[in-house]
Order: C-alpha cells, then sequence, then structure tokens
C-alpha cells in the first residue's frame, strides 16, 4: 500500500507539490530522474510505465544507417527523441566530427549529452520536427546528406521538409513504440482520484492515457510538455488543464506546482 503519510512531519509542508501524488508515465532511468524532482518538490510520485520502446523490426536497415554514419556518409544527424539517443548508445554508434547534430529539444540534446554525444543544433523557439527543419534550411543553402533517425509512429514532417528544401535524407526507423498496461491498483487509483494529476510527455503517451483510463475525474489534473504534446492530447480525447511552455520536465513540473491541490479532502480515500 502506498504511504499516505504527508511529505513534511513537523508542520505544514512548504514544498510546493505536497500532498500531491502525480503518476509518471515512463520508466527507467527518465522515470527515476522524474520521480527524484517530483520528491524534491514535497509530491508522491507514482512510476507506471503506460509506454516501452521495442527494436524497429528492420534492422538490418538500421544498422546499416549506423554503419554509413560511422563512415562519414551524412552531413547532419537529427534526432527528435531521447530515445532514439538510447538507440545510438545501445549499438555505440559513433559519430563522425565532421557529421553536425541536431536535437529536437533540450530533453533530447541533455540525452546526448549524458552519453557522451556532442549537440549542435537546438531549434531556439519551436522544439518540433517543423522547427527544426525550418532552422536546419535556414542553415543550410547548399543540399547536404541528412540522416533522420525516427520512431515508427512519427510523422514524416522533418524528411518532407527537408527533401522539398533540396537535401537528400535518408529516413530510418529506429525504434517501434508498445503500450504497456498498468497494474489493477493504479487504474483504480485513477479512476476514484488518488492520483491527483498525469504527466502526459508524448502523442504516444496521451494515447494511452485515454485508452487505459476511460475515467479520469474532472479534478484530476491532466498536464502536457509543451504545446505539440498538448495538441496531440487533445486530439486523442483528453482534456489538457496545463501545459508547459517548453519540452522540458522541469518546466512541467514547475507548470503543475503553481496549480492548487485538487480534491485535497479526497486525499486519503479508498
Amino acid at each position: 500500500m502506498m504511504n499516505s503519510a504527508l511529505p513534511h512531519t513537523g508542520g505544514i509542508s512548504t514544498k510546493p507539490l505536497a500532498g500531491w501524488r502525480v503518476l509518471v508515465p515512463r520508466g527507467g532511468p527518465w522515470g527515476d530522474g522524474v520521480a527524484a524532482t517530483l520528491r524534491a518538490q514535497g509530491a508522491v510520485p507514482v512510476v507506471a510505465p503506460l509506454i516501452n520502446f521495442a527494436p524497429t523490426e528492420d534492422l538490418t536497415t538500421l544498422e546499416q544507417a549506423l554503419s554509413d554514419l560511422a563512415a562519414g556518409a551524412f552531413d547532419w544527424l537529427t534526432l527528435t527523441s531521447a530515445t532514439t539517443v538510447d538507440v545510438l548508445f545501445a549499438y555505440r554508434a559513433v559519430i563522425p566530427a565532421t557529421t553536425k547534430v541536431a536535437a529536437v529539444g533540450e530533453t533530447t540534446a541533455a540525452a546526448l549529452q549524458a552519453v557522451g554525444y556532442r549537440v549542435d543544433l537546438v531549434p531556439e523557439k519551436d522544439n518540433s520536427a517543423a522547427g527544426m527543419a525550418d532552422e536546419m534550411i535556414a542553415l543550410e543553402s547548399e543540399p547536404r546528406r541528412i540522416l533522420t533517425l525516427r520512431s515508427e509512429i512519427a510523422k514524416p514532417v522533418l524528411t518532407k521538409r527537408l527533401i522539398a528544401a533540396g537535401h537528400d535524407v535518408r529516413s530510418v526507423v529506429a525504434y517501434r513504440t508498445v503500450g504497456v498496461p498498468v497494474t489493477e491498483r493504479i487504474a483504480r487509483d485513477v479512476a476514484n482520484g488518488r492520483i491527483n494529476a498525469i504527466l502526459v510527455t508524448s502523442g504516444s503517451v496521451a494515447q494511452q492515457v485515454r485508452e487505459q483510463f476511460p475515467e479520469i475525474p474532472d479534478e484530476t489534473v491532466i498536464a502536457a510538455i509543451g504545446p505539440r504534446t498538448a495538441k496531440d492530447a487533445r486530439k486523442a480525447g483528453l482534456d489538457v488543464d496545463v501545459v508547459a511552455p517548453r519540452q522540458t520536465v522541469d518546466a512541467l513540473i514547475e507548470a503543475v506546482s503553481r496549480l492548487p491541490l485538487p480534491h485535497a479532502s479526497d486525499e486519503f480515500h479508498f
């Protein structure tokens, strides 16, 4: 049973998320890091992986692309998720000094740097595939050879825009996203309001939230990590309550911390 003691025993806690139970939708090192940040703010994190990542069904194509990357065949490598960084690291992929690396946002850039890869471009204004395409096109007036690594379900926005601008693009699936069923206890806690907030960190997570939690109380905060994810979440049928201005976990948690704790009187309801 989850510990229902308040996080501060010496009186009323001044931590911004004291008393909150927050669902963290991914596990692994990412989930552990988010959980630690939430605890530092006084919240009780509930790590419930809703998605996981499986190998691409075309490993031969991926391995050939990574071999060509190491051989210097590309001027640019683009990454639109931190999960793609995990794939690079798993393969011990070599990125030559002659190949520039573009990351879609701060989270992906941090993942690259954490495992020893450099980052040459992060979109300044729009942390999306379209924003990345716009900045790369503005930087490169001459045709370049570009490798785009993506998930199986990613829309080919980046690839299409770069090709339309005259670049030679090889688009390769690096991984697949699969749903992970939550435990009955967590499903029940969401349904009865014991979870105060659900972090929605991608369109794939939004789909799983909608499918696995068909009855989410109105008081439960649905928090989206950036405008693009908020749009995907609404398209999936979720009522988004708060949107982080930047696509980072810190911005997402900060956005939630500014809200009053919903249905506090139900905190110990079973």
